[in-house]
């Protein structure tokens, strides 16, 4: 595994989701194992140029004096060597504790983002589901009056139907009535001539 960079912290991208705004949580929770492996490699290296500094160091400072002997003086670019493994080793805690602050800062982003887009999802879903139900209550009261419309106008329709056959019966009962008057006086008029 390559040790990652600030770069590559800083340029990382992830793809967006499909059904809502933000990351693909195991997409990031990966890319954070990444950058907590090149962590702990920054800080093992970091570690072991500490301890090689101290052996350097202890090393001189128990080191017995040696006769010297004169020699002709040459420069050598020891001093800057020695001096290189010191600045790296002074640099990796800051690159580190950076890339670290980096990390924490995308991680708080996305967390902060997550809960932002949980709670526009949570009163989008509050605000459907108000209009659902009052769309549901207006045709419910819609579907009432319709109803009771119709009620009204089969009870209209009974009573005229009622009125109807009251008449009915009324007209056919006057009817046999006098078609039995009519049957009566014509008997009563055959039975008389032959008296």
């Amino acid at each position: 595994m390559t040790l990652l960079t600030a770069d590559d912290v800083l340029n990382k991208k992830f793809q967006a989701t499909k059904f809502r705004e933000g990351y693909e949580q195991d997409e990031v929770d990966e890319f954070l194992d990444e950058v907590v492996e090149a962590m702990r490699q920054l800080e093992a290296e970091n570690a072991e140029l500490k301890a090689k500094l101290e052996a350097a160091t202890s090393g001189q400072a128990a080191a017995p004096a040696q006769p010297v002997v004169e020699e002709p003086v040459v420069e050598q670019p020891a001093p800057v060597a020695a001096a290189a493994p010191v600045a790296a080793a002074s640099e990796a805690p800051v690159a580190a504790s950076g890339m670290l602050e980096l990390a924490q800062r995308l991680h708080d982003e996305h967390v902060a983002n997550g809960k932002a887009e949980g709670e526009r999802i949570v009163a989008e879903a509050r605000s459907t589901g108000e209009q659902i139900v009052r769309d549901a209550e207006d045709q419910r009261n819609r579907t009432l009056a319709q109803l009771e419309k119709e009620r009204s106008g089969l009870e209209h329709t009974i009573d005229e139907l009622r009125r109807f056959e009251s008449d009915y019966r009324t007209r056919l009962k006057s009817y046999l009535s006098g078609l039995l008057a009519n049957v009566e006086e014509s008997n009563s008029e055959a039975v008389s001539p032959n008296l």
